[in-house]
């Protein structure tokens, strides 16, 4: 990963201390509710999250329909507000509905890399041993790799297509989520609740059910909402690299290689799908740093 993606958990985020789930949830919410930057980065995100959901009805004209006559119309002309691309197809449209495919993209490779990186990663940091030894030394051969040449040489190998680009995207984010998991895992395990849950006789399904998951879930989600950014960048760039989904569906990667060859015409129609993958990955970065500060312990 050589440092795109980190190796651990930032060293402000704590292990929460065992505590009723309801009033702790109302108090991290308080807490991130008092941040205004978080709370603006989440409220951009919303209205760009149920656009993209109610595109149907949000967009005013087809994605797909074309129009010769407004190809790379400027912004603010009256049937194109934000202009038209390549092959005079409404820019907005496209951008609305290319939100479905791009954040779908972003999120999906995260989600699968918390379920199978985080079980994995709590496994080895609860078993410890050769278990530990054989599952971590599994995932430090992705190491070897830089993450996007990683992605882009499974990508290949698979072909073009969206389940294939979620693939070999979750394939890359595995590992650091499963170094995190298996980290803060090793550090609960040695928490004297822990300990004596073990020496009164309880079981392993219930030390971990009742023990261990419910002080290690914060940080290792806090740790993968904050790859969510970089997913948006990765996934965009497959879809640059025509590694993603296939035109002409509306994708905010596929949309920007599409039109930088116009870039010298209209370059401001060109930057649009850039100015949308930049706006969600810092929406994504702030909304994680908000949460993270929300779960700190005040000491």
């Amino acid at each position: 990963m050589h440092g795109t993606f980190g190796e651990t958990a930032d060293a402000e985020t704590a292990i929460i201390p065992e505590m009723k789930h309801h009033s702790y949830s109302r108090v991290v919410l308080g807490r991130f509710m008092r941040q205004p930057v978080a709370m603006t980065a989440a409220g951009i995100l919303l209205v760009i999250i149920l656009a993209a959901i109610f595109a149907n009805y949000v967009a005013p004209a087809d994605p797909f329909q074309t129009r010769v006559a407004r190809r790379l119309a400027e912004i603010g002309t009256p049937d194109r507000w934000l202009g038209g691309d390549e092959l005079g197809r409404d820019l907005l449209s496209r951008l609305i509905y290319g939100g479905r495919i791009s954040l779908s993209m972003a999120v999906l490779p995260v989600a699968v890399g918390l379920f199978v990186g985080g079980l994995l990663g709590i496994l080895a940091g609860y078993a410890g041993g050769r278990t530990n030894m054989a599952i971590m030394r599994a995932m430090d051969v992705f190491y070897a790799f830089p993450s996007i040449l990683l992605a882009v040489a499974i990508a290949g190998a698979l072909g073009p297509g969206l389940m294939n680009a979620v693939l070999a995207l979750s394939m890359v984010f595995i590992p650091p989520i499963a170094r995190m998991a298996e980290s803060v895992t090793t550090q609960v395990r040695s928490y004297e609740f822990v300990i004596a849950a073990r020496l009164s006789g309880a079981s392993t399904a219930r030390i971990m059910r009742e023990h261990v998951l419910s002080n290690v879930a914060g940080p290792i989600l806090v740790f993968a909402s904050s790859q969510v950014s970089v997913s948006i960048i990765a996934a965009s760039g497959l879809s640059f690299l025509g590694l993603g989904v296939a035109p002409p569906n509306p994708d905010w990667g596929l949309m920007l290689s599409a039109l930088r060859q116009s870039i010298y015409v209209n370059p401001w129609v060109a930057a649009l799908p850039g100015a949308m993958i930049f706006i969600c990955s810092v929406c994504f970065n702030l909304v994680s740093d908000g949460v993270r500060r929300a779960m700190e312990v005040r000491r």
